[in-house]
């Protein structure tokens, strides 16, 4: 993904984990299977998550992809 898309994906993850019991950044990745410092990055929209990682951060909260990141589409 180039560098400006970057800045177009979203993501719901950090409410989503205070939504589930305040999980921490160091659980939600034990189970997904990254790093505490990936989790960090990945809430502060500083990384774009493989396919695979994000089907799987969805599943751990029990939501579509969708619902969990979003692509902001720039129209002109």
């Amino acid at each position: 993904m180039a560098r400006d898309d970057r800045h177009r994906l979203t993501n719901q993850v950090r409410r989503l984990r205070f939504d589930h019991g305040e999980m921490t950044q160091a659980e939600l990745g034990k189970k997904v299977g990254v790093t505490r410092q990936t989790i960090i990055a990945l809430e502060a929209g500083g990384y774009v998550p493989s396919l695979a990682l994000a089907f799987r951060i969805a599943r751990t909260f029990g939501r579509s992809v969708e619902e969990v990141f979003q692509y902001r589409e720039d129209r002109g």
